[in-house]
């Protein structure tokens, strides 16, 4: 038995909460472990396995490789508005960081939100390629270290540098928003679930289409139109919504909390797949 960076034991389905294991608790509750074949063994662990980010399968020779070398602290470059334009011209993306619900209020066409949290490399790694130059657009007080770390330790290391949202706003820059809906709010309009497939097998809204964040660039056209897109919190909705909104989808909005809230708003319960 060997340690991992994650919890419990991975060689379950799915894995552990638990922080730590036995050769005894595995034999007792592991499903995998009552398998009697290699090829059943084989089959049942792939299929409790999750999609896992893009950046995975770049990151092997990455390492192969090794990184760049550092001979100094990095620090994340402020641009002016007018710099910003001029590399969305040259074709950089645009990674809208703040909170969900600035982002919600007004963000520049085409950008992508990934709010700046723990899982902010995730999903960057997941949605963009890192061969194009990378703008992110920020709020007053965020951690532009802890920013740049997180880019840098997944191998993207083209970062144009950021732009305060105030200053594009003081410039007349033009905005675009997305509705933040609380669960009471969503009528009859159609949801799309973009959670992974075991959070959505597990319980979700009555009806709701499901597409998966990780997915959602290559199927945005299987979106329903005026949808609202929901996941646990918010988060990962508004990046969804985001997408789509790029993709030219209109009238969109994103569900301020999760399957459990609309559960409760509409005294319904969550359908679960079997």
């Amino acid at each position: 038995m060997w340690p991992t960076h994650g919890a419990g034991s991975f060689c379950s389905a799915p894995p552990d909460a638990e922080r730590t294991t036995t050769i005894g608790t595995q034999k007792r509750a592991n499903p995998l472990l009552a398998v009697r074949d290699e090829d059943t063994f084989v089959r049942q662990l792939l299929g409790s396995l999750g999609s896992y980010p893009a950046y995975f399968d770049r990151l092997g020779e990455i390492n192969r490789r090794g990184p760049a070398v550092l001979g100094t602290t990095p620090t994340l470059t402020a641009l002016s508005t007018a710099e910003t334009r001029q590399l969305l011209g040259q074709g950089a993306q645009i990674i809208d960081v703040r909170p969900v619900t600035d982002f919600a209020h007004g963000h520049i066409l085409g950008a992508i939100s990934i709010p700046l949290r723990d899982q902010f490399a995730t999903w960057l790694g997941w949605l963009l390629s890192d061969d194009a130059p990378l703008v992110f657009v920020t709020a007053p007080g965020q951690d532009l270290a802890e920013l740049t770390w997180q880019a840098l330790k997944i191998g993207y290391e083209r970062l144009a540098g950021h732009l305060d949202m105030t200053a594009w706003q003081a410039d007349g820059g033009e905005q675009q928003s997305i509705d933040l809906l609380t669960a009471d709010r969503i009528a009859n309009r159609p949801v799309l679930d973009i959670r992974q497939r075991a959070e959505h097998v597990a319980g979700h809204i009555a009806d709701a289409v499901h597409l998966e964040l990780g997915d959602l660039a290559g199927h945005a056209d299987e979106a329903p139109p005026g949808a609202v897109v929901a996941c646990g919190h918010g988060e990962r909705a508004m990046t969804a919504a985001s997408l789509l909104a790029r993709a030219g989808h209109h009238d969109l909005a994103v569900l301020d909390g999760g399957p459990g809230d609309w559960a409760k708003a509409t005294g319904r319960t969550l359908e679960a797949d079997a």
